[in-house]
């Protein structure tokens, strides 16, 4: 197993306040981490160290072999795939579905004068149909449902085949059908051989894919707990986490959580 994420004592201080608390964390490459917490945890905080997005305020953070500040992060960066609601915003909404995960491999939002090759369109291609999205490659981004547009927005980021796969948040705001329909093809990929290390945030256990196969439990910048899901996911552990007496259930694969009655 190879280290693709090292949290070293990390700090990340704003405003005299610390949204990360001297975090130690590490990620495998054959490991896909889910990060549970409350609003405010610093769970999206620790996806943008992992982008190289931003850096620590003490500590060290190696990413994919490299250390933070100490060395070229637009070279790291196509190494990393990301989607997220923000990313979302930014996508044009009269790009065409296929040139907005085809423009990936230039890493550009909104298709200009990059030249692509046939292979990048067989790729864009490939991948859309791998996320049930093929039917859509000559719609606008602007017209597709929040379901239709998270999943696009995942296609984008594996596109380029990245070392590491950062989700945040994928699955918000989605109905009861579209969620189910994207956390199914995501228990899909992380169970496949050649998916890389995957690390996605989320607030509900009910939304931990099949196939995902560790847990960091965060509140107030802090890990309470850090761990194989079998192990570190426990009601007694997210009664801490959330503050507030948690039942939790296993059935299938899948968790379901809820206040102790």
């Amino acid at each position: 197993m190879a280290g693709v994420l090292q949290f070293h004592d990390v700090v990340v201080r704003r405003d005299g306040r610390d949204i990360v608390d001297h975090l130690n964390w590490s990620v495998d490459d054959d490991q896909r981490w889910v990060i549970l917490g409350p609003n405010g945890a610093g769970k999206t905080t620790l996806l943008q160290l992992a982008d190289t997005v931003m850096y620590p305020s003490s500590g060290e953070v190696h990413v994919l072999g490299e250390r933070l500040g100490r060395t070229d992060v637009f070279e790291l960066r196509p190494r990393i795939g990301f989607a997220s609601s923000a990313m979302a915003r930014r996508m044009p909404a009269d790009e065409r579905v296929l040139d907005a995960v085809m423009t990936a491999a230039f890493a550009v939002l909104g298709r200009w004068r990059e030249d692509y090759e046939d292979i990048d369109e067989r790729r864009a291609l490939r991948v859309l149909a791998e996320w049930n999205l093929d039917h859509l490659a000559d719609r606008t981004f602007g017209t597709l449902s929040d379901g239709e547009q998270k999943r696009v927005q995942i296609a984008r980021a594996v596109m380029t085949d990245p070392e590491l796969l950062l989700l945040d948040e994928p699955t918000a705001s989605l109905d009861l059908g579209a969620r189910e329909e994207l956390l199914t093809l995501l228990g899909g990929y992380a169970q496949a051989p050649t998916t890389p290390a995957m690390v996605m945030v989320t607030h509900h256990v009910e939304e931990i894919p099949v196939g995902f196969t560790h847990v960091l439990l965060m509140r107030d910048g802090s890990a309470v707990a850090s761990g194989p899901l079998e192990e570190a996911l426990t009601a007694e552990n997210l009664t801490e986490t959330f503050g507030l007496p948690i039942t939790l259930r296993f059935d299938e694969g899948r968790y379901t959580a809820r206040a102790a009655g």
